[in-house]
C-alpha cells in the first residue's frame, strides 16, 4: 500500500503547473493525484480525489483562490492548503491564513520551499517562510485601513475625481478629501497614484 503523500495543484499557468508536477513527482513519498487550471475544477477534483494536501494560485479563473480555500475548508475543515502566488502584500497573506491555508509561499521560493512546506503541512505543521513572516509583521505595526477608506481608494483606483467619487458614495466631497488625506498618512504615500500603486502592492484592492 502506497503511503505518499497525496496531492492536488490548482494553477491555471501551463508551465508553472508542469514544473511543479515535475517537481513534486520527483520525490519519493509525493505523489500528484489531480491537476486544475481553475477554480471550480480544484474544488470539483477536490471532492473526487480527497488529497492529503492541496497547492492553491491565489489566481485563478472561474474561482479565485481564497474561494477556493474557503469553499474546501468548509465542507472538509481539515484539509491541509498551501498556497502559492506571486501576491507579496500582507493583506493577501493574511486572509489566506484566515481562510484557512497552512503555508504561504511565493513562486519565487518554490525551489527552496515548496517539498519542505508539504511535508510540514502534511504532518499538521504551519510554515510560514522568513520572507512571509517579516512582511506581516511589519504590517501588523502598520495603520489599519478601514473598510471607508479601501472604498475610497478603490475609486481612485479608477481614475474617478474626489467630486465623481463623493457622488458614487454618497458622501460629501470634503470627507473624500479627509479620507484621502488619512491615507495618504496611513500608506505612507507621496500621492493618490502611489497609494494606490501601494495598496496594490499589498493587497488592499486586489480581491483575486
Amino acid at each position: 500500500m502506497s503511503s505518499a503523500i497525496r496531492i492536488l495543484i490548482a494553477e491555471d499557468h501551463p508551465l508553472m503547473r508542469s514544473g511543479i508536477a515535475t517537481e513534486i513527482s520527483s520525490e519519493p513519498d509525493l505523489e500528484v493525484v489531480a491537476v486544475a487550471e481553475d477554480g471550480q475544477q480544484a474544488v470539483e477534483l477536490f471532492r473526487s480525489h480527497y488529497p492529503d494536501v492541496s497547492l492553491i494560485d491565489l489566481r485563478l479563473p472561474k474561482m479565485n483562490g481564497l474561494q477556493v480555500i474557503e469553499t474546501i475548508r468548509r465542507e472538509r475543515p481539515t484539509a491541509r492548503i498551501i498556497v502559492l502566488t506571486t501576491a507579496a502584500g500582507d493583506v493577501h497573506a493574511v486572509r489566506a491564513f484566515k481562510a484557512g491555508a497552512a503555508s504561504y509561499l511565493l513562486k519565487h521560493m518554490l525551489r527552496d520551499e515548496l517539498i519542505h512546506a508539504i511535508r510540514e503541512v502534511h504532518a499538521g505543521r504551519k510554515r510560514i517562510p522568513a520572507e512571509i513572516a517579516k512582511i506581516i509583521a511589519e504590517s501588523a505595526l502598520a495603520d489599519p485601513m478601514s473598510a471607508r477608506e479601501v472604498e475610497v481608494l478603490s475609486k481612485v483606483a479608477e481614475g474617478l475625481s474626489n467630486k465623481e467619487i463623493a457622488a458614487r458614495l454618497f458622501i460629501s466631497e470634503y470627507t473624500v478629501k479627509a479620507h484621502l488625506k488619512t491615507i495618504l498618512l496611513k500608506l505612507g504615500a507621496n500621492d493618490r497614484t502611489h497609494a494606490v500603486m501601494i495598496a496594490l502592492q499589498r493587497g488592499f484592492l486586489d480581491a483575486s
